[in-house]
Order: structure tokens, then sequence, then C-alpha cells
């Protein structure tokens, strides 16, 4: 499985950015797909997960409210709309695979860099 993030860039505080992931290769259904970010100097942090079917999503405290996972089984992508955004938002963002039959995530994108000027 291969897995390409997109649609990182330099945006105002209050601002929004749409991350998209595009998933490849043997992806059968019913898989996880996560967001994760890595601030410089600090450790890679969860942000947010969604199940196959979409009904249930996850997210950090941080993010709540403000931050948006969704997907489309059809086109194997999973997007984070990202709204209100904050300075504390910067970081490379990782999307994630976890197959159904797994308890941790398989495959990893190569990130996005968001960065949110005061």
């Amino acid at each position: 499985v291969q897995l390409q993030a997109s649609g990182g860039g330099l945006v105002q505080a209050g601002g929004s950015l749409r991350l998209s992931c595009a998933a490849s290769g043997r992806t059968s259904s019913g898989y996880t797909m996560g967001w994760f970010r890595q601030a410089p100097g600090k450790e890679r942090e969860f942000v947010a997960r969604i199940n196959w079917s979409g009904n249930m999503k996850y997210y950090a405290d941080s993010v709540k409210g403000r931050f948006i996972i969704s997907r489309d089984n059809a086109q194997n992508t999973v997007y984070l709309q990202m709204n209100s955004l904050k300075p504390e938002d910067t970081a490379v963002y990782h999307c994630a695979f976890r197959d159904r039959a797994s308890s941790d995530y398989d495959y990893w994108g190569q990130g996005t860099l968001v960065t949110v000027s005061s």
C-alpha cells in the first residue's frame, strides 16, 4: 500500500486547509485511516482517525471542533478539513493506513507540511 498526502501549505491563523491522502496498491476493504502530525522538536501525535464506513471518527482534544476527517472509499482517499487553524497546528501531517486485521498502523505516507503564521 502506498499513501500520497497533499494539500499542505502556508496559511494565516484562523484560516483553513484541506489535506488529502490517496491510498493505492493492495487496499482491501475495511481499513481504518488516520492522520498524525509531528511538529519540529516534538514527538508524533495522533490527530484523527476514521473507520471504513465513516461512522466512527475520533479526534485529539487539541483539534476537536476544528478539524473534520472524512473519506471517499470509491477514490481510496481520506481527507482532513482543518478550520480555525492556530500556529500550534504547524507540523508535518502524515496519513496512515491500518488494515482491518491489524492492531496498529501498517503503512505511512510521506507527510505534507502545514505552516500556520500568527
